[in-house]
């Protein structure tokens, strides 16, 4: 049968639009800002307890979470799964994923799960099961460079999201390219919010004292800014020596870049003149013991190895509290307030109590039949637990991930 033409015209156009209103549908099914939450089907697991030795070998960067989970995160999703001594990653417990924002930090404080994401919003997740417990518009972050595909920038230092207590509150912080926010952890509600001049506020972290703490590059000489947590009020505080520009380094921090004890200010990368301190109550306190660049803080204690000999004091007095002149060439892997972590030149891990510098473990970290000639590259401590990336030597900076990782599972996790 012939149709006439005007007939077929109209027939060819209704399938033309037909089939462009599908192809519009389907590309905005594709494209369309989504979010997916997949929530916990079991129960929430019990702590572990495990025995000090390698616990897991993953293909990407764990947060310990609660004793009971572990987090990761990819480009767009932060998921989790259990139980925390499980020698693999396993089918995840819960996940959640936004599109298109990008994931840019994750912190966690008991069973809460904090993300901050490309387009500025915060997100705190029940650990638990995996649902949104709130969530609220946020600063901006900066997205400066790439993370590496095991994702240990995003969960173990994030740059922009920090957690800190003030006036009996545990709070939320995020920075951005131009404000700075805080929320109650609990809830979500905002405490403050203030406007930085773009460009000129860099995040450090969190104080014990219960500040988010920041560098204020543009004024005639840098200076050091101590916004309290609770309610976003600024206290201002020139290092002595300081100039037009200034390097900070958090020191003695809980997990991250939060909860830290201490801080170390140089007027430039590796400048001789570094100088530490601690915090307090009113301005940081000197510490001349955390003055030298490699010295770590655990607890109230400084360590450091010096000639080969690890020595620990009292951060606020100098005077020594222990040392062990049999670790040769090990070196401060990582800290927490109750414990010192070495790594040996053969890669041995060694645990001490930062308070009394007795031995809590040491073994060997290596899992399989790899080769146990690696260099240790990022590592995140917290509640007993150790992760560190290996890293194929020579280490190239520049290598792509299969050239600057060991093998596709270079993290380990070891409980101490």
């Amino acid at each position: 049968m012939v149709f006439p033409t005007g007939r077929r015209l109209f027939v060819v156009a209704t399938v033309v639009v037909v089939v462009l209103m599908a192809v519009a549908a389907t590309v905005y099914r594709v494209l369309a800002p989504a979010e997916v939450s997949t929530a916990a089907a079991g129960a929430y697991p019990t702590a572990a307890t495990p025995s000090p030795g390698l616990v897991a070998r993953l293909p990407v960067a764990p947060l310990v979470v609660d004793g009971r989970i572990r987090v990761y995160a990819s480009e767009r999703q932060v998921y989790a799964d259990e139980p925390v001594e499980f020698k693999h990653r396993s089918t995840p417990y819960w996940s959640f994923r936004r599109w298109p924002a990008e994931l840019e930090g994750v912190v966690a404080s008991g069973h809460t799960v904090v993300t901050q994401w490309s387009d500025g919003q915060v997100v705190a997740l029940d650990g638990r099961t995996g649902q949104v417990a709130w969530r609220a518009e946020g600063p901006v972050p900066e997205h400066d460079t790439e993370s590496r595909r095991t994702g240990a920038e995003t969960v173990w230092n994030p740059a922009g999201l920090f957690l800190a207590s003030a006036a009996d509150t545990s709070v939320v912080l995020a920075a951005g390219g131009d404000a700075m926010a805080g929320w109650n952890l609990a809830d979500g509600q905002r405490l403050w919010q203030s406007d930085v001049r773009p460009g000129c506020q860099q995040a450090i972290g969190t104080s014990t004292a219960g500040a988010l703490v920041s560098v204020d590059s543009c004024g005639p000489a840098a200076t050091i800014d101590f916004r309290d947590a609770a309610t976003g009020a600024v206290t201002r505080w020139s290092p002595p020596g300081g100039g037009e520009t200034l390097v900070v380094t958090p020191l003695g921090c809980h997990s991250g870049r939060s909860g830290c004890a201490g801080l170390r200010t140089a007027v430039g990368p590796g400048d001789d003149a570094a100088r530490g301190w601690l915090f307090g109550p009113g301005e940081p306190v000197a510490a001349p013991v955390l003055d030298a660049p490699d010295t770590r803080l655990a607890g109230d204690v400084a360590v450091g190895v010096r000639d080969g000999v690890l020595v620990a004091r009292e951060a606020r007095t100098g005077s020594e509290r222990w040392r062990h002149e049999d670790v040769g060439g090990a070196r401060v892997l990582a800290v927490e307030p109750d414990r010192v972590h070495l790594i040996t030149e053969s890669n041995n891990l060694i645990t001490l109590d930062s308070v009394s510098g007795d031995q809590r473990s040491r073994f060997q970290l290596s899992l399989g039949t790899d080769s146990t000639s690696w260099a240790p590259g990022a590592a995140y401590a917290v509640d007993g637990y150790l992760a560190v990336e290996c890293l194929r030597l020579p280490v190239d900076a520049e290598a792509d991930d299969q050239g600057y990782f060991l093998t596709s599972r270079p993290v380990l996790l070891a409980a101490t």
